[in-house]
């Protein structure tokens, strides 16, 4: 399902049906989700919400509503590690989302993966031209739990040729959890140069957000601050998440060869 059918180009060449639909328009959203066998629900990404995740709630209630009319076999939602979470946050959003399709009458798994591996594709660049890579998630030694996305794909794939009954949660992380520090060592094996992380003072983060263009930057300084304060963590823990197979010198490999 695409907004735009010029962007699903390459997944009609691949032999896929296209949907039009905007996420937001529940009679679109019902026609595309009529007659398919399992529905795999992905919320835009949305960096600078408004106070009160007002974007979400939209999104949510259309979703919700073209769910039940269209009455989908089962839905697999993409939400994120920390999504029970009740400090606010960026992340809140897709907590928001949680609860509005809890109640939906058919089969729903929310697949809640850890922090993306794949982010990292901001530090490459200083990695490379200054050997020293700006960090927010801090204390450096702290590991963190991640996931590289093609995990979080081939789960999700699986989840959607699975049968249950009523609603489960999955989550989802890597082999192993990661610190900033072995970030730093796995650039300087793969770029052949020392690379070391550098904290970002806590103090700096709303300013420097703004400079950047956020309207909004505190659900984004307090989703940091979730991670680097624990609190944003699994409903189960370590010991009860999903463990992918993709380490992180696979995920930085192929970052580095694209930049």
């Amino acid at each position: 399902m695409v907004r735009d059918a010029s962007k699903g180009a390459a997944w009609k060449e691949r032999g896929c049906e296209l949907a039009l639909a905007d996420i937001r328009d529940a009679g679109a959203l019902t026609a595309a989700f009529k007659g398919t066998e399992g529905v795999f629900v992905i919320l835009p990404p949305l960096f600078d919400p408004t106070p009160g995740f007002p974007e979400v709630r939209e999104m949510a209630t259309a979703l919700r509503m073209a769910l039940e009319a269209a009455r989908v076999p089962k839905i697999v939602c993409l939400s994120t590690i920390g999504a029970q979470a009740r400090q606010s946050n960026l992340l809140s959003q897709l907590g928001i989302l949680e609860r509005m399709l809890w109640e939906v009458s058919m089969p729903i798994t929310f697949l809640r993966p850890a922090w993306f591996m794949e982010n990292s594709v901001w530090d490459v660049a200083p990695a490379r031209e200054r050997g020293v890579v700006p960090s927010f998630l801090q204390p450096l030694d702290k590991p963190v739990p991640m996931v590289a996305t093609e995990d979080i794909g081939r789960v999700a794939t699986g989840l959607l040729q699975e049968r249950w009954e009523g609603r489960r949660i999955v989550e989802l992380e890597g082999p192993r959890r990661v610190s900033p520090n072995e970030l730093a060592a796995t650039f300087t094996r793969l770029l052949g140069r020392p690379v070391r992380m550098e904290a970002v003072p806590r103090e700096t983060w709303a300013a420097l957000f703004s400079s950047q263009g956020m309207k909004h930057p505190l659900p984004r300084t307090q989703m940091l601050d979730g991670f680097n304060e624990g609190w944003i963590e699994f409903e189960r823990g370590e010991a009860g998440s999903l463990k992918g197979t993709v380490p992180l010198e696979t995920v930085l490999k192929e970052l580095v060869a694209r930049a």
